[in-house]
């Protein structure tokens, strides 16, 4: 009968800081632990007595991963609160301006963080030499999402153009223009990427679990919609304390939550697993090419989802583009008459659905605030996962195990800095 002791400090290639500690004794696992031990920073705090548009260009600073998701979340939430319903071209403006950050975020994490993992080495370094032309598809796709994000949002990361009502810059016509024929040009970079992944043998580990997801009657939901749940249940945004629900472990410096269940589970995964028959036409295509189908519950799949994303990304940037042009770009009264009142925002982030509460005084002033980032509703998840997964890994090297659980970590795309928030 097998005995193990793994206390590793800390899990590599995904943003914080994150243990794996696991004690089996003759065979039987006594101690699975998936700690965070990272300083909490206190966002919620920080943002009270400011002026409710200090929100979003504060609370951006969460994460250098997702700003742009937890700008539109606070953006999202002050304007509930105060009263405002933005324009259709800033809704526009402001998907695509998520779809810009979900392809940087999704190439970022398959391409230089879980490939290596795939292929049996510590980095993407020496992928350079031995795969050179994968490494460089991942790279234009990279910078094609990171200069999207800057054209659009004024910075690739902390963005500058998006405010309350509307857009401090807007994007020219000619600037969508050049913007879109990228994109288009992309296209090939993308089917030859699934082309590889088709190639990687990913882990055959399934846990049934709850995953949630905002859903919405007319796309595959980003910017807004209901939390919909594969149990079948859905709850509006604004009543999001009722469905997940946070509580606090005495190893771990990151709230968790639940929903239904002992844990949930939120992210690319999640999405497809809610609204699959909603992607674009390339992206069911890729689904299809890389074998995901719903409801999925290999968290190692959450990978591959990513993959479909990033060609939903770009294929509704597109049709996003074409819709601004077709309307026309124009400067807007970006004016609010602020009145007291609380809101949520609520929207899909790379990781998973976002939520940005404030509560605003007659003044602008925020006296209230409260934020649930998808990592720290992951983090239950996460654990029950080694759980389940650890007995089926016994017989193997201790080496191997411990790589098997740190490719499972990676796999949710952790950004665990952002749940200590």
């Amino acid at each position: 009968m097998k005995d193990l002791h793994l206390d590793i400090h800390y899990v590599t290639r995904l943003e914080g800081h994150g243990n794996i500690v696991v004690n089996v004794k003759d065979g039987k696992l006594e101690e699975y632990r998936w700690e965070v031990p990272e300083a909490p920073r206190f966002f919620e705090a920080m943002v009270r007595g400011r002026r409710y548009d200090e929100a979003p260009h504060i609370t951006s600073r969460i994460c250098g991963i997702c700003s742009i998701g937890h700008t539109l979340a606070a953006v999202q939430g002050i304007e509930a609160a105060i009263g405002v319903r933005p324009s259709e071209q800033t809704l526009l403006l402001r998907k695509l301006a998520l779809h810009g950050e979900t392809l940087q975020s999704h190439i970022l994490h398959v391409g230089y963080l879980v490939v290596p993992d795939l292929l049996g080495v510590n980095s993407v370094i020496p992928l350079a030499s031995t795969h050179t032309e994968a490494v460089l598809l991942i790279v234009r796709l990279h910078r094609l999402a990171n200069e999207m994000s800057d054209l659009v949002c004024g910075r690739t990361t902390h963005p500058i153009n998006i405010g309350i009502n509307g857009w401090t810059r807007l994007p020219t016509v000619k600037e969508l223009q050049g913007l879109r024929q990228r994109l288009v040009d992309a296209i090939p970079d993308l089917k030859t990427l699934v082309s590889v992944v088709q190639t990687l043998q990913l882990p055959a580990f399934e846990r049934e679990t709850e995953y949630l997801a905002l859903k919405h009657p007319d796309e595959y939901a980003f910017y807004e919609g209901d939390i919909a749940s594969t149990d079948g249940d859905v709850t509006p945004v604004s009543q999001y304390k009722s469905k997940v629900k946070e509580f606090i472990i005495p190893y771990s410096t990151s709230k968790r939550a639940r929903g239904n269940r002992h844990s949930l589970a939120v992210g690319a995964l999640a999405r497809f697993n809610n609204n699959y028959a909603q992607l674009s036409p390339l992206a069911q295509q890729v689904a299809a090419a890389l074998g995901l189908k719903a409801v999925c519950c290999n968290p190692f799949m959450n990978n591959v989802a990513q993959v479909v994303e990033s060609a939903h990304a770009v294929e509704d940037s597109i049709h996003l583009i074409d819709k601004l042009l077709s309307r026309g770009i124009k400067e807007e009264d970006r004016r609010v008459e602020v009145q007291a009142g609380s809101g949520v925002g609520g929207v899909e982030v790379p990781r998973g659905t976002l939520y940005h509460e404030y509560t605003v005084d007659d003044q602008g002033i925020i006296t209230g605030c409260n934020l649930i980032i998808p990592t720290g509703q992951n983090h239950q998840n996460i654990e029950d996962d080694m759980a389940a997964y650890l007995p089926q890994l016994l017989d193997r090297p201790d080496e191997e195990i411990a790589l098997k659980l740190q490719m499972l970590v990676r796999s949710y795309d952790p950004c665990i800095s952002c749940s200590t928030h």
